[in-house]
């Protein structure tokens, strides 16, 4: 009989393509991927990243407040406008009103129940529409099964994450090492990231995962950029689809996090890592059920864990 989390991994395996009925992309998914084809300069990333973080209002201001509220001129939002494909700033801000309303359609009663929320509630509700948006997202998991099938062949498999984002990559390493032979955990910055990178390259690996959550460190931005530069393909996993280390990476999964606390939560971060698991697993389903049995039978013979 095969052990829960073998079970789990044959019933779980992702279906490639749209696999239910076709669902509209979350506001932030959609400005992310308005923003996302042209090269920015970093005052029209400032000025993206303040649209996507504040789509219900920005998209109503005039030219003048935008400018404003994010600190640079008027040309510059002029400029911004015509970068990412619209004839100027009249016709960028009717499309962001057109996504701005979408996200207006729970109407007044949504926003009274909202309202109505204490502090905590509000920021599982902030988390709730993280994980709605990275659901739609999920609609078309192309990306997700080629990426976790890359990862799954890279062998070493190195994970960087550093500073607040350890902890995500010390989930996804300590799991990614039942199903893959070889997963290199990187948690420290400087010279340690560059020698295990290095290393990794060397030793045949071809893939590099790195998680970048706010802070955005500049260590990972470096650790990105040797990867990079040693010949290794990155996949990052990040809140981020604009900015620098987003730009460095091969392939980029930004999914939102919780900044209604002191602290921020990852609950979208921490599913969009599980889906890639998943994923790896998929890629090679007689490697990841042949690891899974022989782990079942160490963890039975050293009684790893509790008898539930």
């Amino acid at each position: 009989m095969p052990s829960p989390q073998q079970a789990r991994a044959q019933a779980s395996a992702i279906t490639s393509g749209r696999t239910g009925p076709e669902t509209e992309a979350s506001p932030t998914s959609r400005l992310r991927a308005l923003f996302d084809g042209p090269h920015l300069s970093p005052g029209q990333r400032r000025i993206a990243q303040y649209l996507i973080e504040h789509i219900t209002e920005a998209a109503f201001l005039s030219i003048t407040d935008l400018a404003d509220r994010v600190g640079v001129s008027q040309p510059s939002v002029t400029r911004f406008a015509a970068a990412v494909g619209f004839s100027g700033y009249p016709a960028l801000r009717e499309r962001l009103q057109s996504i701005a309303l979408g996200t207006l359609a729970g109407g007044p009663a949504a926003a009274e129940e909202v309202n109505r929320s204490n502090e905590l509630q509000a920021a599982v509700d902030a988390e709730i529409e993280n994980l709605e948006n990275l659901r739609r997202d999920f609609a078309d998991p192309d990306q997700v099964i080629d990426v976790g099938r890359k990862l799954s062949q890279s062998t070493p498999l190195t994970i960087v994450g550093l500073r607040i984002s350890a902890s995500l990559a010390e989930y996804f390493a300590y799991a990614a090492r039942r199903v893959h032979p070889d997963v290199r955990l990187v948690t420290r910055g400087g010279s340690v990231a560059y020698d295990a990178l290095l290393q990794s390259r060397e030793a045949g690996g071809t893939w590099v995962l790195a998680f970048s959550m706010p802070r955005h460190a500049q260590e990972t931005l470096t650790a990105v950029r040797v990867a990079r530069s040693a010949g290794l393909k990155v996949a990052l996993i990040t809140d981020l689809a604009l900015g620098p280390v987003a730009d460095e990476a091969d392939a980029t999964f930004a999914t939102g996090t919780g900044s209604r606390l002191v602290f921020d939560s990852y609950a979208a971060p921490g599913v969009m890592a599980a889906a890639l698991l998943q994923a790896m697993s998929d890629a090679g389903p007689e490697r990841t059920q042949a690891r899974l049995e022989e782990y079942e039978q160490i963890a039975e013979q050293h009684r790893f864990f509790l008898r539930e």
